[in-house]
């Protein structure tokens, strides 16, 4: 379901316990913040289904979940593995200024001088700042997400980002 309308917020990663709760790898920031998007659409070798989040809650450093129509765990273990999509009308719109990373992956990416320096491919997180994964086919550039130090302007419309950075970085 590679679809612009459904964006990939987590994948099941273990079963907890006997009743049927999944362990959830979290892509959300916090990441229990997961379990606010219900329903979710679970993704496994090109099957979809969509569940309810009945009950949910922070376990360390995972997220655990009960599901609905999952009450054992060999129905846990079957979902082993699936990606769990939201769609993109649950999140709340983005303030100005601010950007989720899933809209900046795939920008074009040129100084402002017009030097095209690739694509964004992802974003890291580092604690200090994000740092966009730009890529021009063997060529990876690491550029600091810094508006507007480093990032001058963002046009989703036009899917092009201008930088401040020295293409032979």
């Amino acid at each position: 379901m590679p679809n612009q309308d459904f964006l990939n917020a987590g994948q099941i990663s273990g079963v907890f316990g006997v009743k049927g709760w999944v362990k959830i790898y979290s892509f959300t920031e916090p990441r229990e913040n997961i379990l606010s998007y219900t329903p979710w659409v679970l993704q496994k070798n090109q099957q979809t289904r969509e569940v309810k989040v009945l009950a949910g809650q922070r376990h360390g450093n995972t997220v655990v979940a009960e599901l609905e129509g999952v009450s054992d765990r060999d129905a846990a273990f079957a979902l082993l593995g699936s990606d769990i999509l939201i769609r993109r009308a649950q999140l709340p719109a983005a303030r100005a200024g601010e950007y989720y990373w899933t809209d900046l992956v795939g920008l074009a990416v040129e100084t402002a001088v017009g030097i095209k320096l690739g694509k964004v491919d992802h974003l890291l997180e580092t604690g200090a700042n994000d740092v966009l994964v730009v890529k021009d086919g063997e060529i990876e550039r690491l550029i600091p997400f810094l508006q507007p130090q480093t990032v001058l302007s963002i046009d989703l419309a036009a899917e092009l980002m201008i930088v401040d950075w020295d293409p032979d970085f």
